[in-house]
């Protein structure tokens, strides 16, 4: 079983900020691949899903994302999760808009999601995959986290969006390794211009 969660804020306030490009690659791979209604269970909102014959569990943490930990620690623990099978899905100010890339067993770079579930699970050795969403040319940090994406960036984020449900299923189907090297580094933006 894999446990796919996506990092954000719960409400409708937050839906569109930069902050929860983690809940929005986890509600577009749900529709993807036409998984079960989200019900509540340990703090998230989960759906499930059987995709080629693996049973995948979709994860939105609902406790606020300082406090992820909690319910990600929780579902690995109640469902038994392998940490092989454990992706954390979240947005990265060091990645510029539109860019992909994998980790395992590195620090949370200051995203306080994943810092969170670092000290629940008492180990960082799980994979991630981080959403560039770019950092602000001035201003605060935490506020633009906390912003809608640009008019700009909202009319590639459907094109984010599957370069990320892509990845993480070749990450279910073919194996970490395979996602890895297929998809680190790997920008929207690099074929739009190559397109244009």
């Amino acid at each position: 079983m894999f446990l796919i969660v996506g990092l954000g804020n719960p409400g409708p306030q937050y839906a569109f900020h930069r902050h929860n490009i983690g809940f929005m690659v986890i509600d577009a791979l749900a529709q993807a691949l036409q998984a079960s209604s989200f019900g509540s269970e340990k703090k998230a909102l989960v759906s499930k899903v059987l995709f080629q014959g693996h049973k995948i569990l979709l994860v939105k943490p609902q406790t606020f994302m300082n406090l992820s930990g909690e319910s990600v620690q929780a579902l690995v623990h109640y469902y038994k999760i392998k940490l092989d099978h454990l992706l954390v899905v979240h947005d990265d100010l060091d990645l510029p808009f539109g860019q992909i890339k994998f980790l395992k067993n590195r620090g949370p770079g200051g995203q306080n999601g994943v810092k969170s579930i670092h000290s629940q699970l008492g180990t960082k050795d799980y994979y991630r995959l981080k959403m560039g969403i770019g950092r602000p040319q001035k201003g605060d940090v935490a506020s633009y986290v906390l912003q809608n994406f640009s008019k700009e960036e909202q009319k590639l984020l459907p094109s984010f969006l599957e370069l990320g449900i892509e990845a993480i299923l070749c990450f279910i189907k073919e194996g970490a390794s395979k996602a890895f090297s297929l998809y680190n580094g790997q920008s929207i933006l690099k074929e739009t211009q190559s397109n244009s």
